[in-house]
């Protein structure tokens, strides 16, 4: 396996985590803007994972302190998203990651840690599960217009 090093992204890491970041959530013109508020945010980290000195992966973690489901603590850390490069999958990189993003957590006071993903998200149910989280609830969100 190559070697993995994972690190706390910084300001100068912009451009890395917005290029990775897209293939996660859905690209929008605010995403780096978002994402460069994180990496300012005492609340939030983003770790990113290298290999051989290019960034495979990254992990992003927040503090939430509104209600999360299954939790009884606040703030609870909560995983918004892990990604890695198809090509670096199967390798522990996202396990290693998240529990990167478990100790900043523990760090930050949190005694409980959670993620969630969609329903039919299997692929995310499975790796959840494998790596020590149990699910807490599913639910359907509904959404209504008002004008």
């Amino acid at each position: 396996m190559t070697n993995i090093t994972i690190k706390k992204a910084e300001t100068g890491d912009l451009s890395a985590v917005a290029a990775l970041a897209e293939k996660l959530f859905t690209p929008s013109d605010a995403l780096e803007v978002e994402t460069e508020l994180l990496l300012s945010d005492e609340g939030a980290a983003i770790f990113l994972a290298y290999a051989e000195n290019m960034p495979v992966g990254f992990a992003q973690v927040q503090l939430r302190r509104d209600y999360v489901e299954g939790t009884a603590t606040s703030p609870v850390g909560y995983l918004e998203g892990v990604y890695v490069e198809s090509a670096h999958r199967l390798k522990g990189i996202a396990k290693r990651l998240v529990e990167t993003s478990e100790a900043w957590a523990k760090e930050k006071g949190c005694l409980e840690f959670a993620s969630d993903c969609e329903l039919a998200n299997s692929d995310s149910i499975l790796f959840h599960k494998a790596i020590g989280f149990s699910e807490a609830n599913r639910i359907v969100c509904f959404v209504k217009g008002l004008v």
